[in-house]
């Protein structure tokens, strides 16, 4: 204040352009600060939601059911053909558990993709126990999901800022979410039923229109046959 001159216009005036530029130097580097952080701010808030959703669908592929064999079986198609037991006419036959095999692949290579993805975004807690369910499937032993699906919903009810699940509920033990694909074989027959009434349909509208323009012709060519008025006996007679 002790530099502002009011005793001329000149000073005034140069004092009042000191001001607006301190002013706007003070406004941009706010702007600036206030645009970075933003950005960071809207970066962290991608990544936490892109580590939320992978990690739902994580929970969802591995804690999706209650009853049933809650455990993943780690055998390959390989292995099913070297359980296949020979029988007397030197044929082989798939051994028993052999059928719904392409269930439990399906179910295993799920969860095997599940587990990368909480190896990848998940917590020090969550990597540990997904990387021993790995280890347990390499390996070629069942592996049960519970303690990891646990951790997976603690942590995702807090990062949603959700009360904690009440410790008196007596929750059953989750385990992989069992694919079906019943209702795809039923489309794809359905289809090609559909497909085939679509051929037939148009072979029986092909031949009617064969049947149609040949009787068509044949009747013309008799009709000018028996027509004494036609132009061909009209262009013989003198």
């Amino acid at each position: 204040m002790r530099n502002i001159d009011f005793s001329s216009w000149q000073s005034v005036l140069a004092t009042l352009i000191g001001l607006a530029l301190v002013t706007l130097i003070g406004v941009s580097i706010r702007l600036v600060v206030m645009f970075t952080i933003q950005q960071r701010r809207e970066r962290m808030n991608r990544q936490i939601n892109e580590r939320l959703r992978t990690l739902i669908a994580a929970y969802k592929t591995l804690g999706g059911s209650f009853t049933g064999n809650l455990a993943v079986d780690p055998a390959h198609l390989r292995d099913l053909r070297r359980r296949a037991e020979p029988d007397g006419e030197g044929e082989t036959v798939p051994a028993a558990g052999a059928e719904g095999s392409d269930r439990a692949r399906r179910i295993r290579d799920a969860v095997e993709a599940a587990l990368s993805d909480i190896i990848l975004l998940g917590t020090e807690e969550q990597v540990r126990l997904a990387e021993r369910a790995a280890r347990e499937l390499v390996a070629g032993h069942p592996v049960h999901t519970h303690d990891l699906v646990i951790s997976l919903r603690d942590f995702i009810r807090e990062a949603l800022d959700l009360d904690p699940i009440p410790a008196g509920l007596a929750i059953p033990m989750q385990g992989p979410t069992r694919p079906s694909g019943a209702s795809g074989g039923r489309k794809g027959e359905s289809g090609r039923g559909e497909g085939r009434q679509g051929g037939g349909g148009g072979m029986g509208a092909g031949m009617g229109m064969g049947m149609g323009i040949g009787g068509g012709v044949g009747l013309a060519s008799g009709a000018n046959a028996d027509d004494p008025l036609a132009p061909d006996q009209q262009s013989s007679t003198p």
